[in-house]
């Protein structure tokens, strides 16, 4: 998984995830829950070589990926805590960039409320 449309093709996969370009033209961000009040659970920039994504994660799953891999770190220009940023160009297995985006939509949807979530049927 390396390109932006691996990436397109995984979130569009999972439920109630669309994309939109709340911070310019180069910069696609998948959000999950209501339309009018979606929440970010992955970005990337349609222009990066090569490609990276940043997800939400949990702190100290932050802290065990960023000591395990290098094409792992920090989110850029996000919460250091709570998000990395993971460079796609082969240093980390296509299975974890896989866990990682599902994890992170699924982190997103346990903070909607519980009222959104129904509406969904989450």
């Amino acid at each position: 998984m390396q390109s932006i449309a691996d990436l397109r093709a995984l979130c569009a996969a999972l439920p109630h995830s669309r994309e939109t370009f709340p911070f310019g033209a180069t910069t696609l961000v998948f959000k999950v829950g209501p339309a009018d009040a979606g929440k970010m659970y992955a970005l990337t920039d349609v222009q990066a070589d090569p490609v990276t994504i940043s997800v939400k994660v949990r702190p100290e799953r932050g802290d065990e990926l960023r000591a395990a891999h290098q094409a792992i770190t920090p989110g850029y220009h996000l919460n250091k805590r709570h998000w990395v940023t993971v460079t796609l160009d082969g240093r980390v297995p296509p299975e974890l960039i896989r866990e990682l985006i599902m994890g992170s939509h699924a982190l997103v949807v346990g903070g909607l409320t519980r009222a959104q979530r129904h509406d969904l049927g989450l």
